[in-house]
């Protein structure tokens, strides 16, 4: 059994070493290239309109606020400045989302900076702030030095530029808050489960969580004002921080190399947020540090993997910090049953020929 264990984990250390490591190679040269585009565009963004300025910044080899969804697909998290005195309601009828409600009393002149993007009940509306900054960066993109690479996709609300017919990137106009933590997450530590422990819960706490004004997927076909006026919670910064440590990071990197490769299916049921949704979720079913051993790489992918097609086959996969939020919501139901298939298949090949790795 101990030589079997070994014999996978010499297999998937071969597999990080070769294969992810060139994919995390090309994908950092695909960012320089995108973020140089992007950052042309922002530039003639702020000019017209400095409220909206660059948060696109590179620090230690990587931009703060970029996500890789795909190895062609990108999202840029644009940070606004904070705009003053806003309750924050997450009263969980917006699975996902939040509103910011002008706080009673106070005059909209104080909220100058925001002003015109504040419904008449003093909501903040993210939507009315990304239709302006879609104005914006469309308008950017014509007088950009990159103009003859890049254009805006159409038919969506979303700002999301198309670069050299290649990648596409989405970018999202949004506020960092810390130091305050979602009530739609209050239930986060389990009180039973002895990880992360009291000193990363409370760095993960004060890490916070971003607003983004973006489509929600959970409130599709809802048409009430507050909620066009919602924002999404994001906690990648939170995520990241939590999967620090041990073999949890080359785990994820092996996984979405997995699915980069094998399970990019048609209708997209997998992206790399649930790859990375389900690494968390293995770290509360092994809570410790030695769980998370080299030794016990093989085990915890493994483990992933068989979770991963349970989710599938259910047709469900939490949020890892906002439960009520199904991470696989409005996508096509041959889609998830497709990729449980395809997930089984690799998981088996993995599982009784950790040799294959080398031709998957």
């Amino acid at each position: 059994m101990i030589a079997a264990q070994a014999k996978l984990v010499y297999h998937l250390n071969k597999y990080y070493n070769e294969k992810c490591q060139a994919r995390k190679a090309a994908i950092a040269k695909t960012i320089r290239e995108v973020c140089k585009v992007v950052s042309d565009v922002l530039k003639e963004v702020e000019v017209q309109e400095p409220r909206f300025i660059s948060s696109l910044n590179e620090m230690d080899n990587r931009y703060e606020g970029l996500e890789v969804i795909s190895p062609t697909e990108f999202e840029v998290v644009l940070y606004l400045n904070q705009m003053g005195v806003f309750n924050f309601v997450d009263d969980g009828s917006l699975p996902g989302c939040a509103v910011l409600k002008l706080s009673d009393g106070r005059k909209r002149s104080i909220m100058s900076l925001w002003v015109e993007f504040i419904t008449a009940s003093g909501y903040l509306s993210a939507r009315k702030i990304r239709s302006r900054f879609q104005t914006l960066v469309a308008q950017a993109v014509d007088k950009c030095s990159y103009r003859d690479v890049v254009k805006m996709v159409a038919d969506t609300s979303e700002v999301k530029l198309r670069i050299r017919d290649r990648y596409v990137v989405q970018i999202t106009p949004a506020f960092k808050c810390t130091g305050i933590w979602p009530r739609s997450a209050a239930h986060w530590p389990l009180p039973h489960i002895p990880w992360p422990g009291p000193n990363r819960v409370a760095e993960v706490k004060a890490e916070g969580f971003n607003l983004l004004s973006k489509e929600c997927h959970s409130l599709a076909g809802k048409q009430s004002s507050a909620e066009s006026d919602a924002w999404v919670l994001q906690f990648a910064e939170a995520e990241n921080r939590l999967q620090m440590g041990g073999c949890r990071k080359k785990c994820l990197s092996i996984l979405k190399t997995l699915r980069d490769r094998h399970l990019e299916l048609p209708g997209q049921p997998l992206n790399n947020y649930h790859m990375k949704t389900l690494v968390s979720y293995e770290c509360e079913k092994h809570p410790r540090e030695s769980d998370w051993d080299e030794s016990c790489l093989g085990d915890r992918l493994n483990g992933i993997l068989l979770q991963l097609i349970s989710c599938l086959q259910c047709r469900r996969c939490p949020h890892y910090f906002l439960p009520n939020l199904d991470l696989f919501q409005g996508k096509p139901h041959s889609a998830l049953e497709n990729a449980a298939k395809q997930t089984w298949r690799l998981a088996r090949e993995i599982l009784t020929n950790p040799k294959s790795l080398e031709k998957l």
